[in-house]
């Protein structure tokens, strides 16, 4: 199952590259906030209709969770808008590459200290080594897209 899950989460980061392409083209043509906003209102008509068909009752709804937790809602809003903003301007590959660094930052620091009601998984020189390598990457794929326009200029 674990491999399965993997496997879904990669195909997940694809299409978020997919995504970011489409919309880097489709932000420049017809602005970055109505973008974002076909991109939301397609993806609420897509998960009602999925939460009408496929959804389990739940004993709790959302009027009833902790109200912290629905701000993870908003969080979509500023990785649509910049991303629409930095595909234009650095490529998908460095924009989707600075985002995933980002995330695992984010995540290693929420799984070390247990944010927001999550188990704790320490740091570990391996976690840090592979912040580090993609931090590294980072810098290649940036670097390496500023010597072909170099080159093609």
């Amino acid at each position: 199952m674990t491999i399965i899950m993997i496997i879904l989460a990669v195909i997940g980061g694809a299409t978020l590259s997919i995504q970011a392409a489409i919309n880097g083209q489709l932000g420049s043509k017809v602005g970055v906030f109505r973008c974002a906003f076909l991109t939301f209102s397609v993806g609420a008509l897509i998960t009602g209709l999925l939460i009408f068909y496929f959804e389990p009752r739940h004993a709790l709804t959302l009027l009833d969770v902790p109200k912290w937790q629905l701000l993870g809602a908003m969080c979509g809003v500023p990785y649509i808008v910049i991303m629409v903003f930095a595909v234009q301007r650095i490529g998908t590959a460095v924009a989707t590459v600075a985002v995933i660094f980002g995330q695992l930052f984010m995540s290693m620091l929420i799984d070390n200290f247990g944010w927001l009601g999550n188990d704790v998984i320490a740091f570990s020189p391996s976690r840090i080594g592979a912040v580090i390598c993609l931090g590294i990457a980072l810098y290649f794929i940036h670097a390496s897209g500023k010597d072909t326009a170099k080159t093609e200029s």
